[in-house]
């Protein structure tokens, strides 16, 4: 076989090659982390009330297991998501059995996550608002998570007490995994906040 024959077939086994699509790494899939165990606290052992924790809700752009960013020097009108990492579910399906979790753990028996369980004295809607990665620049980045939290009393319907909650956390890298940290512990001090209010708003009822 000629020189001229090898290289020839040399250049088409190599254009070959590199016609085959890249494989992509499997996304990796995260949640917020296993929760600390702390003990109930006696203001919650003295509510004696019962409470449905509802799902959270969360805008469209919200209802998916991406992870968002934006750059804000470049363009902050655009949001981008994470290629090779997402969420294990939703944010607001991970911060709902966070809260359930978290309350719980105040409460005991006393959180239903069922409407179909048992009756309950009131229950807990949760609007997911906010739940961005934000670069300042390439190699700075932070995290901004809010929500309201809306206390029912189930009996009448009734509207007993609302409030938002927001939360910047910086990331301690400018990656999806910094967001990743940086949003776990933003959702434990909110919920953390939640678990105070709510305790308060059932305490003085």
């Amino acid at each position: 076989m000629s020189r001229i024959a090898v290289l020839s077939i040399a250049v088409l086994l190599f254009s070959a090659c590199s016609a085959l699509p890249e494989q992509q790494p499997a996304a990796s899939a995260y949640d917020f982390g296993m929760p600390p165990v702390q003990p109930a606290s006696d203001q919650a052992r003295q509510v004696h009330k019962s409470i449905l924790i509802a799902d959270a809700s969360a805008p469209s752009w919200l209802d998916t297991t991406a992870i968002r960013y934006r750059l804000l020097y470049h363009n902050a009108a655009q949001a981008y998501i994470y290629a090779n990492s997402r969420w294990a579910a939703p944010p607001a399906a991970l911060l709902t059995q966070h809260i359930r979790n978290r309350i719980a753990s105040q409460t005991h028996e006393q959180v239903v996550k069922d409407s179909g369980i048992a009756k309950t004295d009131y229950v807990l809607h949760i609007e997911l608002e906010e739940f961005t990665q934000l670069f300042d620049s390439i190699a700075d980045s932070r995290i901004a998570v809010g929500f309201r939290a809306s206390l029912v009393e189930r009996s009448n319907r009734k509207l007993l007490a609302q409030k938002d909650f927001n939360r910047i956390e910086i990331a301690p890298s400018a990656d999806a995994e910094g967001a990743i940290s940086a949003f776990s512990a933003a959702s434990r001090q909110l919920t953390d906040e939640l678990v105070h209010w709510l305790a308060a708003e059932l305490g003085i009822r």
